[in-house]
């Protein structure tokens, strides 16, 4: 194979380059069909081809790529030791839900100008290198799993310091990798860096030939929590407990799961388990899809409400088997309202969602057995009594093995405390991550100048 000075093979690279001009109409097809539900998808599209930015431009800034929502929360804790040291932050998006989070979480920057909010171009040669020639940024993070070729092996040729930082590749994914060869090692050999967040993560980028690798925990474990959202999620469960009623949050729940979870939820309240029904609160992860899942609650007959139509009091859920969480942001308002949470991800294999937000919250987690992307995290949250695994198969048309952990799990008001505490302290005692990549950046970048 036939490679230059940046690690690029250029065969592959070229075959790449073409696909994306054949593929880039639908790209923007999909952007307006996904703009039926907000027009704000078609919103700055120049920068998805690399111009079209408004004034004024940041030049070196520190930059962070987030690709979405979860990736954006999870770099709030080092865009905020950053900005605390007076740098300025370029960071870029590839969603509009991720976008849409980053403004709501730095406003007060972004309007100071310390911020500067763009979409990170689609991984064409030109819009890629108009880019990085207008912003010129002075070191580079890309969040967790984002690899874009083009970006990266262009970093690499200009001597731009790209590190992927909070990195995290599934078993999965690095057999993926594996399967295009010496291209798809090259790719992350590229990097500057890599800083893993498990040990686990670390083993599977050496075995692609990434020598220098740091493993530095996981940035999730340093978000704060939004302590008013905290403040009414306990005065929800107080008025929940007040009445003997306990909330279960299913979160961040994919497509498929939502029918298990529902079905499992019927052959519980028809179980005569509890004196007092308990409440379901069901958090799809996709805002797109609210509406689909609330027609799946009304089609398997369960009365319920949506966030979105109440007040803050749950009062309005009386009489209620399911309160759909068809709403932003609230994650630690469910979290800290509910007993229990049965994490997203997990029941099918999609590998799992963030469990780190609940346990931070105080709430004991329910897993399946697909949690391949917070494979360590997932295994030290059992170990320590803050989550429990669900034994045996979940499949599309049979929810009992889920029934009988529910039930496990909701009937001993002992256990679920000492899951609580456990699930607290847990969230505690894996904090530091923000700091560990600091240290080995600002080492790093000694290196480099």
């Amino acid at each position: 194979m036939s490679v230059q000075k940046s690690g690029r093979p250029i065969v592959w690279f070229a075959v790449y380059q073409l696909l994306w001009h054949l593929l880039l109409p639908l790209a923007f097809i999909r952007l307006a069909w996904r703009a039926r539900h907000s027009i704000q998808y078609l919103g700055h599209l120049s920068e998805r081809l690399g111009f079209g930015y408004t004034k004024p431009i940041i030049q070196n800034a520190i930059w962070i790529h987030a690709v979405s929502v979860g990736e954006t929360r999870a770099a709030q804790p080092l865009i905020e030791a950053y900005l605390a040291r007076g740098e300025k932050i370029l960071l870029t998006h590839m969603t509009l839900n991720g976008r849409r989070t980053g403004k709501k979480l730095f406003s007060s920057a972004i309007t100071a100008g310390q911020i500067r909010q763009v979409y990170l171009p689609y991984d064409l040669c030109g819009p890629v290198e108009h880019f990085l020639k207008t912003f010129k940024p002075k070191l580079g993070l890309f969040m967790e799993t984002e690899a874009w070729p083009t970006v990266v092996f262009r970093c690499a040729e200009i001597g731009l310091p790209l590190f992927l930082v909070n990195a995290r590749l599934s078993q999965r994914s690095a057999k993926r990798v594996q399967s295009f060869g010496k291209a798809g090692q090259a790719l992350f050999q590229a990097f500057a860096g890599v800083l893993a967040q498990t040990a686990f993560d670390a083993e599977r980028y050496q075995q692609l030939g990434v020598r220098n690798i740091e493993v530095v925990g996981n940035l999730k474990f340093d978000v704060p929590l939004d302590p008013t959202q905290l403040e009414k999620g306990c005065q929800w469960r107080t008025k929940l407990e007040s009445s003997n009623r306990l909330m279960v949050c299913a979160a961040s729940t994919r497509d498929g799961e939502e029918a298990i979870i529902l079905k499992a939820w019927q052959a519980l309240l028809l179980s005569n388990t509890f004196t007092v029904p308990p409440l379901l609160c069901l958090i799809p992860r996709h805002p797109e899809r609210f509406a689909d899942v609330a027609n799946l609650i009304t089609n398997m007959g369960l009365t319920f409400r949506k966030r979105s139509e109440w007040l803050d009091t749950p009062d309005a859920c009386n009489g209620v088997k399911v309160l759909l969480g068809d709403s932003m942001g609230e994650m630690a308002l469910y979290y800290s309202a509910a007993s229990l949470t049965v994490m997203g991800g997990t029941l099918l294999p999609f590998g799992g969602q963030n469990l780190i937000e609940a346990c931070a919250a105080g709430c004991p987690v329910l897993l399946g057995k697909h949690t391949y992307n917070f494979q360590q995290a997932a295994i030290d949250a059992i170990d320590c009594g803050a989550a429990n695994q669900i034994e045996g198969e979940i499949l599309l048309n049979e929810s009992l093995a889920l029934v009988e952990a529910l039930k496990s799990c909701l009937q001993n008001g002992e256990q679920l405390e000492q899951m609580a505490k456990a699930a607290k302290q847990y969230a505690v005692d894996h904090q530091g991550a923000t700091q560990n990549i600091l240290t080995i950046l600002d080492r790093q970048n000694h290196i480099f100048n």
